[in-house]
């Protein structure tokens, strides 16, 4: 499982408070709730994602939900199945992004 402590400061750290934030509360508290485990936390990050074609982020929750045990094919599913329910722009996009990752 993928450990993401240090993902705000690479990502945002021209913005240090959004920075921390991210590495503090999101990752350091959010994503390791024992709850749900990374790798449905990975399943329901992803399909939020694509829902709101926010394709910037998606890229890295893509190979996360990979390295936290999501295979290439159930992520082939979840953007299949979000063409029905978030639009096939959307998923379409999301395909776009999953292909690139080889």
């Amino acid at each position: 499982m993928t450990t993401l402590t240090g993902m705000g400061r690479r990502a945002l750290g021209a913005v240090p408070a959004l920075a921390d934030l991210s590495d503090r509360v999101l990752f350091g508290e959010v994503w390791e709730r024992d709850a749900l485990n990374k790798r449905d936390r990975s399943l329901v990050t992803v399909a939020c994602l694509v829902a709101l074609c926010r394709d910037g982020q998606l890229p890295f929750h893509l190979q996360t939900a990979l390295d936290n045990g999501v295979t290439r094919g159930e992520l082939e599913e979840v953007v299949t199945h979000l063409a029905f329910y978030a639009g096939w722009p959307a998923a379409a996009t999301a395909a776009r992004l999953l292909g690139d990752m080889n």
